[in-house]
């Protein structure tokens, strides 16, 4: 078996899967705010949920796309539960997708209205241009991207969130007492299925894309590495972060962009910068969110993926200006996540077959449909 291994890619895989995650959720800190602090100290139990889970999701896909190269990253959708119902996950998670590229051109909006004073148009304009012309240029490119902006980003929100812990630790220690006064969206009615939810919105990005980029790897163990690095870097930034934000959570309860607050305490120039660093976050989303939506229809770089790429974007900038960026968050990640679960279970019931040498789940499912 062919197992060579260049980390290079590794780390490339890692951080494309670090930086398809960030969003505009997780670096403005809506996402970590409405699914892990709003808990209390369950939601940091949470945290160690989502890592596991991250981890088995991750490996999984990235493999799986490695060993069948899918003519279509979608197509391992039909891998995992059949035909007619991988059919029902790879219309409903385009649509999915591309709702979740609103949400960044939403959150882009939000950012830089709310440290730089632009008009919201300004920011979601600025993020559907940048997101559009990097998707033109295809899936090597957008990898190589993100791959390098993603670790970054991760660092610096792990920096961001050990500094408003060390700044006010005892915040942290009076956390729980305060929580229930405090009017905070809630992503679930408990944190166990917040952190289920959470995995769940994030497998839907997450599946095609991962396909496709393990289909690219040298072998089984450099993507398994990849996607077990990304899990691990991840899931540390949720909990530094969270750790920080619940220390100061009286400040950041009410906040649009909850990471800006925290940079402000420290230092009105660390809010600047760090506001650019969270619209970079936010690109490194939106690009593979578009692409995975363009490329689904239509194939790379020809006329009509191009065509599609443009008219996605524009209509995405429109919806993404009209509708406030909390409640997007809330709404279409929410909803979508439990759909998340549901694939999440047919992948563990795959996982199960093929270690016990059962009929692959599909075969099951398809039984199912005919009878």
């Amino acid at each position: 078996m062919n197992e060579n291994v260049s980390y290079k890619n590794v780390i490339q895989y890692a951080g494309a899967f670090i930086a398809f995650l960030i969003g505009s959720g997780f670096a403005t800190g809506q996402e970590v705010l409405q699914y892990f602090c709003a808990y209390g100290y369950k939601g940091i139990i949470g945290v160690g949920v989502i890592f596991a889970l991250f981890l088995y999701v991750g490996i999984d896909f990235i493999t799986v796309g490695q060993r069948e190269k899918f003519a279509k990253g979608s197509d391992i959708y039909s891998y995992y539960c059949g035909k007619h119902l991988g059919k029902f996950f790879d219309y409903f998670s385009i649509l999915f997708i591309y709702m979740s590229f609103v949400v960044m051109i939403a959150g882009a909006g939000a950012t830089v209205n709310e440290q730089y004073g632009f008009a919201v148009p300004v920011g979601g304009i600025i993020m559907g241009l940048l997101a559009t012309t990097t998707v033109l240029f295809g899936l090597g490119r957008i990898v190589d991207v993100i791959g390098k902006i993603g670790p970054v980003i991760v660092v610096l929100a792990i920096g961001l969130g050990l500094t408003a812990l060390v700044g006010n630790p005892g915040g942290l220690a009076e956390a729980n007492r305060i929580l229930p006064t405090l009017n905070i969206m809630k992503a679930s009615t408990n944190w166990f299925f917040a952190a289920g939810s959470y995995v769940g919105f994030c497998m839907l990005w997450l599946a095609s894309f991962m396909a496709s980029m393990g289909a690219t790897s040298n072998s089984r163990k450099e993507a398994a590495l990849g996607a077990a690095g990304g899990a691990i870097g991840f899931s540390l930034a949720v909990l530094v972060l969270s750790l920080g934000m619940l220390a100061n959570i009286e400040v950041v309860a009410t906040a649009m962009v909850p990471t800006l607050f925290l940079a402000r305490n420290i230092h009105p120039m660390i809010a600047s910068i760090f506001a650019l660093i969270v619209v970079a976050g936010i690109y490194t989303t939106a690009v593979p969110l578009l692409w995975s939506v363009s490329a689904r229809f239509t194939t790379e770089k020809t006329k009509q993926f191009k065509l599609l790429t443009v008219v996605l974007a524009v209509i995405g900038v429109f919806v993404g200006l009209e509708v406030p960026f909390n409640k997007l968050v809330n709404v279409v990640y929410v909803i979508n996540g439990y759909v998340g679960i549901i694939l999440l279970a047919a992948m563990l019931l795959k996982t199960f077959s093929r270690l016990s040498g059962k009929t692959r789940i599909a075969d099951y499912t398809e039984q199912a449909e005919i009878s």
